[in-house]
């Protein structure tokens, strides 16, 4: 395997500089998108190699890039957008030691930070927000800010709380939105900075249009005492967030190859 060249080509892609939702800089340059170019030359190369199939390399290679190498979503001006998602992150374990199984968790700073992007998307225009409760905590205590529904976990009869996972989520707004008057209309999407691109292609799985807000940085410092372990550093939660993109990319090419069954 060519394993040096690709090492290369992956430290100057990792070097390149982003921002969520910036103007175009770092990473739409003529030098990023030559190293970029590298890199998957390389990549293809690499697993050619190691296959002896380049078809499959090539296919395997973008795939690759996708979910390990492209954090960034797709974004569109609030202008474009007819109603907000906040997808909460983390949280903090049940206050005074309560039963995590019957004992909703604490919201968390994480999710205070997210509250306080949706206050800065909702400053420039008003649109009603669709919040995990996490967020929808700090967003009515906080901000005291209307049109806010909150989604809720579900708690069973005797007590115990199930948390919903971001499809969950998405899939309970896509069911509210179905008798919005004027259709489901273009979600603009509020995330983690390294949890927003799964929360975009998982809002438009669930069959509505959706971006980033053009303009705006998500929040992306890590608690370390979140009651999620995958969500208290960046290394465990990008290998914890492509395992989840991967199994999405897994369902969509069997349904795509194999309609049928």
């Amino acid at each position: 395997m060519q394993r040096r060249s690709f090492a290369s080509a992956v430290s100057a892609a990792a070097a390149a500089p982003f921002l969520m939702g910036a103007a175009p800089s770092g990473g739409d340059s003529p030098a990023s998108a030559a190293a970029d170019k590298r890199l998957k030359r390389d990549m293809v190369a690499s697993l050619e190699a190691e296959l002896q199939d380049r078809d499959t390399a090539r296919a395997v290679a973008a795939w690759i890039y996708d979910i390990g190498f492209d954090w960034t979503p797709a974004t569109a001006p609030i202008g474009e957008f007819d109603f907000l998602i906040a997808y909460a992150f983390g949280n903090r374990p049940p206050a005074n030691g309560g039963d995590p199984t019957k004992v909703l968790a604490e919201p968390g700073p994480m999710n205070e930070l997210l509250a306080d992007t949706v206050a800065q998307v909702r400053a420039k225009r008003t649109l009603p927000v669709y919040a995990q409760w996490e967020i929808a905590h700090f967003l009515t205590e906080k901000y005291n800010m209307s049109q806010v529904i909150a989604i809720n976990p579900v708690i069973a009869a005797d007590g115990t709380i199930t948390y919903l996972s971001t499809d969950g989520v998405a899939a309970q707004i896509a069911e509210k939105r179905k008798s919005t008057p004027g259709g489901v209309g273009t979600a603009g999407v509020v995330g983690w900075r390294d949890h927003i691109k799964r929360c975009v292609l998982t809002t438009e799985g669930r069959g509505m249009k959706a971006f980033a807000p053009e303009g705006f940085t998500m929040p992306d410092t890590y608690d370390p005492e979140s009651g999620q372990p995958w969500t208290r550093r960046r290394d465990l939660y990008l290998v914890h967030d492509m395992n989840a993109q991967w199994q999405m990319k897994r369902t969509e090419l069997v349904a795509r190859m194999y309609p049928n069954g």
